[in-house]
């Protein structure tokens, strides 16, 4: 049975074919505005669907014949502009409320009527319910027109703004919402007034969005951080920002607007991830390791976190072999082997390089062992890398937290020292830190720290030991020679330090702190001395200097002490040379060009080519100590051969290491241009060299 305030739908309109469930909804919809309009016995109903070419009628009530003079027969099928012409669909038909405004219809004679029309959206897609019924009295009208006013107003600041809002006169009932949040949700406002606004938000959120309301009530500002649910059932993360809002005559209510934080977070998560994670294996990195360890660490504590340090052995034979992308794969193959070996709760990191750390909870050393020597074997199965089956050796490093570990990084350092342990021990083995060897390698990180800032602080000192002229035993240049004095261990000799330079990536700023020396001092020699200054300084460089950037280090450092280039010899050594030829001519070629000259340092203890050597611009070679020693031993044979290679490329030859009259007589025969070791003079600090060149210069 119809229910006794339906209105029949003529066999007329039940002809046009829609789609069952849009008419169902739309009926709905069409009940409750005849319901609503009830007081008004000449308003029309009409159900509107969108179509391909634009919104047309699809049922009409009795109304329409009383308000228009159209059947409602001629109405079904008609499109919607005819009857109310030069109204834009877009402005009377909204998907997300009702809307209502002033019109004008045609009847069916053709004049134009002024309407007020009603457009309700239906809970189906592209249908809606349009009531319209005459304009309003002068006196409706007028009122109607200062409420319209305050509407606009109040639509121009909360309906059309894109930042979703609400608005409850009284309580947590709602009495608006705006499109923004309506397009958030996926839902209609009619669905949402009241407390339905409530539904759209995530079940485990509600009762902190509650609370903060209520707070809001009572005169509070607060927010909430909560999930929205779509009608489609997409999820956002939100912000819910609410305010007191109070209504005369209503009461106490709140205005709350929303923010969609949810690509932001995500972005903020994808940064997060980027830096705590390996962008080649996925694997977390050393910030991560830093902060989960740190997290766990308790000092004091006496076992229970342990962490274990893998090296893939031989790591630099696949890539130069297979090629760098053989090379990673390789290393994804290792994390991925890593993650299944060891528990869900256990962190896996790449720490960087074809080096990974593995830390665990709960564990004795006995277990850590164990765990290594398990992730050894299962990285031992041969890993396939463009056809070719390549088998993975560690060397493992096991530590387990003592009493001893002050902080978290120590922790971490010493399964590194263990590390390194292993590999000494032979390679593809899991080695516990042996105490001896912690002391050692704590030393050593305690003298690079001690290194560092004897660097900054001008701790470093040179000495100058001079180099003479084999025919006239004047004194031509002299070579400057870097001194550390340890406030508590004295003096630490070059051979002990300059290596340690290089291993801790030290050695740029040790050249460049001497070079900055020897500058000053040729300048302050220049102003003492004037022509009995030393002519030439002869400045060791090391092999890792050897690259783009020291032309530029030495044209800066002339320049800014006012010496000439000339003035500098740099000294490099056989290997330094041969490391890379390339970037070796490159280099020399630009410290050629500055009018700084090269000499060959410790010639022939190296594996130089001959023909290297040819094509190197370099303008002396320096023999060798030994093979001066050897002279006193009646072997000139090496000594004479590096001078008359000297000699036939067109260099000068310094002879190091002489110490007595026999050899200094021997080298002259031989050929050599120049003398330097004890026998001519010993490294002196600056202030005995000057006296010593202002002693020879009168």
């Amino acid at each position: 049975m119809p229910s006794p305030t339906s209105e029949p739908v003529p066999a007329a309109a039940r002809r046009p074919r829609v789609a069952s469930r849009e008419l169902l909804g739309a009926t709905r919809v069409s009940r409750a505005v005849l319901h609503a309009a009830a007081v008004r016995v000449d308003a029309a109903v009409l159900v509107v669907v969108a179509e391909p070419g634009g919104p047309r009628v699809r049922w009409a009530g009795a109304g329409v014949e009383r308000l228009l003079g159209h059947t409602t027969t001629e109405v079904v099928g008609t499109p919607l502009e005819r009857l109310f012409p030069g109204t834009p669909p877009a402005v009377l038909l909204r998907r997300e409320r009702s809307v209502t405004t002033e019109l004008r219809g045609r009847s069916r004679t053709g004049v134009l009527h002024d309407l007020v029309v009603t457009a309700t959206p239906s809970s189906d897609a592209g249908v809606w319910t349009v009531t319209a019924q005459h304009a309003r009295t002068a006196t409706e009208r007028a009122l109607a027109d200062s409420a319209a006013a305050h509407e606009r107003r109040f639509t121009t600041l909360t309906e059309r703004s894109p930042v979703p809002t609400l608005l409850s006169e009284q309580g947590l009932r709602l009495a608006h919402v705006n499109d923004a949040f309506c397009r958030l949700v996926g839902r209609q406002a009619e669905q949402l007034l009241g407390t339905g606004w409530l539904a759209g938000i995530h079940p485990d959120d509600v009762e902190a969005v509650v609370d903060t309301a209520a707070a809001a009530l009572t005169g509070e500002v607060g927010d909430v951080r909560a999930r929205l649910l779509s009608a489609d059932g997409d999820e956002r993360t939100t912000v819910l920002r609410f305010a007191h809002l109070h209504t005369p005559g209503q009461g106490e209510g709140f205005v709350a607007t929303i923010e969609d934080v949810t690509e932001r977070l995500a972005f903020e998560n994808q940064l997060e991830h980027q830096a705590t994670h390996d962008p080649l294996t996925g694997l977390p990195n050393r910030t991560r390791l830093a902060s989960f360890v740190a997290q766990r660490f308790l000092p004091g504590a006496d076992g229970g976190l342990a962490c274990l340090f893998l090296d893939v052995d031989d790591f630099k034979v696949v890539n130069d072999s297979l090629g760098h992308d053989a090379g990673d794969q390789l290393l994804v193959q290792v994390a991925h082997r890593l993650r299944a070996a060891v528990r869900p709760s256990d962190l896996v990191v790449r720490f960087g390089g074809d080096e990974f750390v593995v830390v665990c909870e709960d564990v004795d050393e006995d277990a850590a062992v164990a765990l290594g020597r398990r992730i050894s074997a299962d990285l031992a199965r041969p890993v396939q890398l463009g056809g070719v089956g390549v088998g993975v050796r560690v060397s493992v490093g096991v530590t387990v937290q003592t009493a001893e570990h002050a902080t978290a990084d120590e922790l971490i350092r010493d399964c590194d020292i263990a590390m390194y342990q292993a590999k000494a021990g032979g390679k593809g083995r899991v080695s516990v830190l042996d105490q001896g060897a912690r002391s050692q390698a704590w030393d050593k990180l305690r003298l690079v720290a001690d290194l560092r800032a004897a660097i900054d602080t001008g701790g470093l000192t040179v000495a100058y030991q001079p180099v003479v002229d084999t025919a006239t035993m004047r004194p031509v240049a002299v070579e400057a020679l870097a001194r550390w004095q340890h406030p508590e261990r004295g003096w630490i000799a070059p051979d002990v330090f300059v290596p340690l330079a290089e291993e801790s990536g030290l050695v740029d700023a040790l050249g460049a702190a001497v070079l900055e020396q020897v500058c000053a001092q040729i300048a302050a020699w220049d102003a003492e001395l004037g022509l009995g200054a030393p002519r030439r300084v002869n400045v060791n460089v090391s092999a890792l200097q050897l690259d783009e950037h020291l032309p530029a280090l030495v044209a800066d450092v002339v320049a800014r002490h006012g010496v000439g280039h000339e003035r500098i010899c740099v000294e490099l050594t056989e290997s330094a040379l041969v490391r890379d030829p390339d970037l070796a001519l490159l280099v020399l070629h630009r410290l050629r060009d500055l009018g700084t000259s090269v000499a060959v340092d410790d010639f022939g203890t190296g594996y130089s080519s001959l023909a290297h050597l040819r094509r190197l611009p370099v303008d002396c070679l320096k023999i060798d100590r030994s093979f001066v020693a050897e002279l006193s031993e009646g072997h000139p044979e090496i000594t004479g051969a590096v001078v008359a290679l000297a000699t036939g490329l067109g260099l000068s030859s310094v002879a190091e290491g002489v110490e007595t009259v026999d050899q200094a007589r021997t080298l002259t025969e031989l050929g050599a241009t120049h003398l330097q070791g004890y026998g001519i003079a010993r490294p002196m600090d600056a202030a005995a060299a000057t006296a010593w060149f202002a002693g020879r210069a009168r």
